[in-house]
C-alpha cells in the first residue's frame, strides 16, 4: 500500500487490492501467529458495533498484538478534546488506530495529525473494510472477481459507495438500484466510474431493482435506515417500498447467484427471512471474513511484505 492510512478503498491500486486479498486468504489459513507481537492498536469508536469491534480485536490478537478500546465517553472526539490533539496523543502511545466515526472528516483530520496509520472502521462516507471482506467472500465462492456482476439494491450509503469503488478496482460490474433521492453520492460515482473504465468493467445506476438484479452473480442489500438516521425510519420505509430482496427478486439473478448483506439485517424490510436463510446466502461468511480481511490490512500497514513473504 502506497499510503500511510486506509480511509477509502480507493486508496488502493488494483495491485494493492489483489495483494491484500492474497494476504487475507493466507492469513485465514495460518490462524494465530505472532507477526505483530510488539504492536498495539487503539479502537476509537463514536458508534457501537458488534462485527467491527470483535473482528478488529480478534484480528489484532490473532496476529499477536494488543488492543485498547476507547468508547465515545472516554475520548469525546471534537468535544472533550480536539481531534488533532487526540491524534497526536495516540501517536505517542500506540502503533495504529481503527476509528469508527459519524463523520468522514474526523478520519481525515486524524490521518493528517497522526504519525501512525489510521484505518476507517466505518464513516458516513465509506466502509472500506467491509468492501474488502465482501470481495474476499465473493472470490471464495466464485473463484474470481473480474467480469462478475454485483447488484446492489437499496440505499446509496457508505457500504454501496465502498462497493462501487471496490468493484471498479477489481474489474467487476456493479448495478445499483436505489429509490429517487437515495442515490449514490455523485463524487463517489465519478471516482468509481473512472476505476471501472480503467479495469474493464461497468457501473449502472437506476431505480428498478428488477433491472439491476437480472442475470447478476451477486445480489447485495443493506439496511434502509443506518445508525444515526433513526428519526427518518418511517419516511425511509415508505420510500423503499418495492426494494426488498425476496425470493421473487432473487429468481431474476443468475441461477448460481449468492446473496450478501453486511449485517445487521432487518428481516422483513430490506430482505425476506426466506432469502437470508436460503442456501444462496453467504452473510455469515461475510461476517467471518471481516476478521481475515482486517488481518491483511493490519499486516500491510504495520509490517508490509516481511509478514507474509509467500504472498510477495
Amino acid at each position: 500500500m502506497q499510503t500511510k492510512d486506509f480511509l477509502s478503498i480507493s486508496d488502493l491500486s488494483s495491485t494493492d487490492l489483489q495483494l491484500l486479498l492474497a494476504d487475507a486468504i493466507e492469513l485465514k489459513s495460518l490462524g494465530w501467529n505472532s507477526a505483530l507481537s510488539d504492536k498495539t492498536m487503539a479502537l476509537v469508536f463514536e458508534k457501537p458495533s458488534l462485527r467491527t469491534r470483535v473482528s478488529f480485536e480478534m484480528a489484532m490478537r490473532q496476529l499477536g498484538g494488543q488492543v485498547i478500546y476507547l468508547s465515545p465517553a472516554e475520548v469525546g472526539l471534537g468535544k472533550r478534546e480536539s481531534v488533532p490533539d487526540v491524534a497526536r496523543v495516540l501517536s505517542r502511545y500506540v502503533d495504529i488506530v481503527a476509528a469508527r466515526t459519524f463523520s468522514h472528516d474526523t478520519l481525515e483530520v486524524l490521518g493528517k495529525y497522526a504519525d501512525i496509520p489510521i484505518i476507517n472502521a466505518l464513516s458516513d462516507k465509506e466502509h472500506p473494510c467491509q468492501a474488502l471482506a465482501d470481495l474476499l467472500t465473493i472470490f471464495e465462492h466464485k473463484g474470481n472477481l473480474k467480469h462478475l456482476t454485483l447488484a446492489f439494491v437499496g440505499d446509496g450509503n457508505n457500504v454501496a459507495a465502498s462497493l462501487a469503488l471496490a468493484c471498479g478496482l477489481a474489474g467487476m460490474n456493479i448495478n445499483i438500484a436505489s429509490p429517487e433521492g437515495y442515490e449514490l453520492n455523485s463524487g463517489i460515482l465519478e471516482r468509481a466510474q473512472i476505476l471501472a473504465e480503467n479495469n474493464g468493467s461497468e457501473i449502472e445506476i437506476g431505480h428498478d431493482p428488477k433491472l439491476a438484479v437480472r442475470g447478476a452473480d451477486v445480489v447485495y442489500t443493506d439496511t434502509w435506515t443506518s445508525m444515526g438516521q433513526e428519526d427518518e425510519n418511517v419516511t425511509r420505509i415508505k420510500a423503499f417500498t418495492g426494494f426488498q430482496v425476496d425470493s421473487a427478486l432473487m429468481y431474476l439473478a443468475n441461477d448460481e447467484a449468492i446473496f450478501m448483506h453486511c449485517l445487521p439485517a432487518h428481516r422483513g424490510q430490506e430482505v425476506s427471512d426466506e432469502v437470508i436463510e436460503s442456501r444462496s446466502s453467504v452473510v455469515f461468511d461475510q461476517a467471518e471474513n471481516r476478521l481475515h480481511a482486517q488481518k491483511a490490512i493490519l499486516s500491510q500497514l504495520l509490517g508490509g511484505a516481511g509478514i507474509l513473504p509467500n504472498c510477495r
